[in-house]
C-alpha cells in the first residue's frame, strides 16, 4: 500500500497494527472481531508522504486513511448467504405449495359415467332398494363411491347399507336354587331376577360326552304357582370324543318370568351343574349374493379335496357356503381358502350333527366358512378328509355380503343409475345422516347394464403438479441441492473477509 513508512529507513523490524472494518455493515473489530492484521514495510524515501494515519506507531487498531477512489462498497458475506438461503426458501414454498394444493373434489355430470342402468319401482310412495350385483362390481369403484341415482338431470339421494347378521346379547348370570337330584334325574330353579327379558340359557356343565334333553317351565313365585312350560325341549350334548363338538344352550321364546324350573334327562348329576346365564339374544338375518363359481379340481391327494372358484373382478368374497346331501350326517371336515395368489386367507370347520342316544337326537348344522371380505379374482378351497372318504358336495358357492342402495322415490316410477366415474368419491347427502330402514321397504328392479350413450370422458382437470410429477420432483431436488451447497459453503467460510 502506498504510504507505509517507519521512523527509520529500511532498519526497523517490521510493525503489527490493525485495520478496523469500515465497508462492511457490522461493528468494530473490539466487539465482532472483524478487524484484520497488516505489517508495517518498510518504504523507500522517494514515497512523497504517508497514507496510513499514526503507522508505526505501538497502539494497534487505529483508523487509517484511503482515498474514495480506491474504496469499493462490498455486501458483508454473510447478508450475501441469507439472502440465498430466503431466495430457496421462497422457491420452495412455491414448489410444495404448487405439490401439495389439493384440486376440489370432482363434481358428478352423467356424461362422465360410463355405465348406466334403468331402475323400475313398483311402490313408488315407499321406500325402496337396489341390491349391488356382480355386474355393478366389475365396473363401478371398489368403494361404490360413484353410484349415482338420477331423476333426469337431477340426483335422487340414498344410503348403501351392507345387510351383514347382527347378534346382540348380554348374558347375566342367574341365581340357581333347589338343585337336587330326583329320582334319575337332575332338576333345579334359576332365580333371573333384574333380568325383564330373556330367549336363552346357557347351562355350565362339567362333563363330557352326553346327550340329554332340557324341559323348562316358567312361573313368577316360588313355589305353588302354576307355571308356563316351553313346548319344545332342548337337546343338550357334549361329542368331544368324535370331535363334533358341544351344546349347552337352552332356546326359548322371549320370556320375563322370574324364575325357570329346569329338567334335565338322566346322564347329569347335580355337582355337575356349575352355573347358569340369562341373556335376550337379537339376532338379524344377513342377506347373501352369489359370487363367482367352483369347480372341484382332480389332484394326487387322497386325503384332500380341492376346489377352484372364479370371481367376478373386484367383487369381496365374504364367506363360502357348502351343500351337503341330506343323507350325509355325523361328519367334521377342516378346511382352508387360499387367494389368488395361494396366500391363506381363512380357515374353518364345516360339520352336520344328527345323533339318537337312549331317544334322544341332537341335530347341529354348520356349513359355512366366513372370509370377511377379501378381494381376489381366484379362490383354492382345500378340504381335509382324514382317512374318512370325501363327501359327495353338491354344490360350493362362495358368497358376498349383500350391499343395498335405499332411497326415497318421491312418486316417481323410473330412475337411472349411473357408474364408472374412477373420480369421484362418495357423496354425501341429508338423507344418509337421518337414514331409518323402512318395514315396508321395497325391492326395485334393474334392468341389464349398457354403455352410457351420453359419455364423453372427464376432462384432465388434476393440478399442474399431479400432471408433471417429474418436474416438480426434478425441480424439488435441484432446490435441496442448491441449499446444501450454500450450507457447505457457509461452513468453510466461517472466518469474515
Amino acid at each position: 500500500m502506498d504510504g507505509l513508512r517507519s521512523h527509520a529507513d529500511d532498519h526497523r523490524l517490521l510493525a503489527t497494527f490493525f485495520v478496523c472494518a469500515l465497508a462492511g455493515s457490522g461493528a468494530d473489530r473490539g466487539y465482532h472481531h472483524q478487524g484484520i492484521r497488516l505489517r508495517l514495510l518498510a518504504t523507500r524515501p522517494w514515497v512523497p508522504h504517508r497514507k496510513l494515519h499514526r503507522a508505526g506507531r505501538s497502539p494497534a487498531g487505529d483508523f487509517f486513511c484511503l482515498s474514495t477512489r480506491l474504496v469499493t462498497t462490498l455486501r458483508c458475506p454473510q447478508e450475501i448467504r441469507r439472502h440465498r438461503v430466503k431466495w430457496v426458501q421462497a422457491l420452495l414454498v412455491v414448489l410444495l405449495t404448487t405439490c401439495f394444493l389439493a384440486s376440489s373434489s370432482p363434481e358428478p355430470e352423467i356424461s362422465y359415467f360410463k355405465q348406466v342402468r334403468d331402475v323400475s319401482i313398483s311402490a313408488p310412495r315407499h321406500q325402496n332398494y337396489l341390491v349391488v350385483d356382480a355386474a355393478i362390481w366389475s365396473h363401478a369403484r371398489p368403494d361404490l363411491s360413484d353410484l349415482r341415482l338420477y331423476d333426469g338431470a337431477t340426483q335422487v339421494p340414498y344410503q348403501l347399507i351392507s345387510e351383514r347378521a347382527a347378534t346382540f346379547a348380554q348374558e347375566i348370570e342367574a341365581k340357581i336354587v333347589n338343585l337336587a337330584q330326583r329320582g334319575d334325574h337332575t332338576e333345579f330353579d334359576l332365580d333371573v331376577a333384574p333380568v325383564t327379558e330373556y330367549n336363552r340359557i346357557h347351562l355350565a356343565i362339567d362333563h363330557k360326552d352326553f346327550l340329554v334333553s332340557a324341559t323348562v317351565s316358567g312361573r313368577n313365585d316360588l313355589p305353588g304357582t302354576s307355571s308356563v312350560t316351553s313346548p319344545t325341549p332342548s337337546t343338550l350334548f357334549d361329542f368331544s370324543r368324535e370331535g363334533l363338538g358341544s351344546n349347552a344352550t337352552i332356546a326359548l321364546p322371549v320370556w320375563s318370568y322370574r324364575y325357570v324350573h329346569v329338567r334335565l334327562s338322566p346322564g347329569i348329576l347335580p355337582k355337575e351343574v356349575h352355573q347358569a346365564t340369562v341373556a335376550y339374544l337379537q339376532e338379524k338375518k344377513g342377506f347373501w349374493t352369489p359370487a363367482g363359481t367352483c369347480q372341484p379340481e382332480q389332484t394326487n391327494q387322497k386325503r384332500n379335496s380341492v376346489f377352484t372358484c372364479q370371481i367376478p373382478p373386484s367383487m369381496p368374497i365374504d364367506r363360502v357356503e357348502f351343500e351337503v346331501p341330506a343323507s350325509r350326517v355325523n361328519f367334521r371336515r377342516q378346511l382352508s381358502v387360499a387367494n389368488e395368489r395361494g396366500v391363506p386367507i381363512a380357515t374353518g370347520s364345516i360339520s352336520r350333527i344328527r345323533m339318537n342316544r337312549a331317544g334322544t337326537t341332537a341335530i347341529s348344522e354348520d356349513l359355512v366358512v366366513n372370509i370377511f371380505g377379501d378381494y381376489t379374482s381366484k379362490l383354492t378351497i382345500t378340504v381335509d378328509n382324514g382317512d374318512d372318504p370325501p363327501i359327495p358336495f353338491e354344490k360350493v358357492q362362495p358368497q358376498s355380503l349383500e350391499r343395498r342402495l335405499y332411497f326415497q322415490p318421491q312418486g316417481k316410477t323410473s330412475l337411472k343409475l349411473y357408474y364408472g366415474d374412477e373420480r369421484l368419491t362418495s357423496p354425501v347427502y341429508d338423507y344418509a345422516k337421518f337414514f331409518r330402514e323402512d318395514p315396508s321397504v321395497t325391492q326395485a328392479q334393474l334392468a341389464p347394464e349398457t354403455s352410457n350413450p351420453a359419455y364423453k370422458g372427464r376432462p384432465d382437470d388434476r393440478p399442474w403438479s399431479e400432471r408433471h410429477r417429474v418436474v416438480m420432483w426434478a425441480a424439488m431436488l435441484i432446490a435441496v441441492a442448491v441449499l446444501a451447497v450454500l450450507a457447505i459453503r457457509g461452513l468453510r467460510n466461517k472466518a469474515p473477509v
